[in-house]
C-alpha cells in the first residue's frame, strides 16, 4: 500500500476497527497524520498564533483522530492482539511496547481477525 492508498483507505474505514491492517497502511496513514499536524501548526503561526496548537492543528488533530485509532487497531490485529493494547499509550512506557508491535511483521496464517493482507505489488 502507498501514501495516497493508505490515505484514502483510512478515510473511507473511518470508524472500522474488524479486520487487519498492513504495516504500510499504519505508518503511511501515521506520517499523513502527523504531517496535517505539523503543517496546522504552520498555518496557525502565519496568521499569528505563536501558541502552536491554533485552530488549524487541532481541526487536523480532530480529523485524523479516529482512523488513526481504526488503523491502530487493525495492525495490533494483524499481530493476533487485541486493538484495546493501545490504550498502553496512555503510560509513556507503553509506547515502546507499541512501537515494537507495530513495526513487527504481522501473522502469516489466519487469526482470529481474519485472513492475512494480501498486498498487491
Amino acid at each position: 500500500m502507498n501514501f495516497g492508498q493508505s490515505i484514502a483507505y483510512c478515510f473511507s474505514n473511518y470508524f472500522n476497527f474488524n479486520g487487519r491492517g498492513s504495516r504500510s497502511e499504519f505508518w503511511w496513514f501515521y506520517l499523513f497524520a502527523t504531517l496535517c499536524g505539523f503543517v496546522g501548526s504552520v498555518w496557525d503561526a502565519s496568521m499569528g498564533d505563536t501558541s502552536g496548537s491554533g485552530m488549524m492543528y487541532w481541526i487536523s488533530i480532530i480529523a485524523t483522530f479516529f482512523p488513526s485509532i481504526a488503523a491502530g487497531s487493525r495492525r495490533l490485529h494483524d499481530l493476533g492482539k487485541s486493538g484495546w493494547l493501545q490504550l498502553l499509550a496512555i503510560t509513556i512506557i507503553g509506547l515502546i511496547p507499541l512501537i515494537i508491535w507495530m513495526a513487527s511483521e504481522g501473522e502469516k496464517k489466519k487469526n482470529k481477525f481474519g485472513q492475512p493482507i494480501k498486498l498487491k505489488r
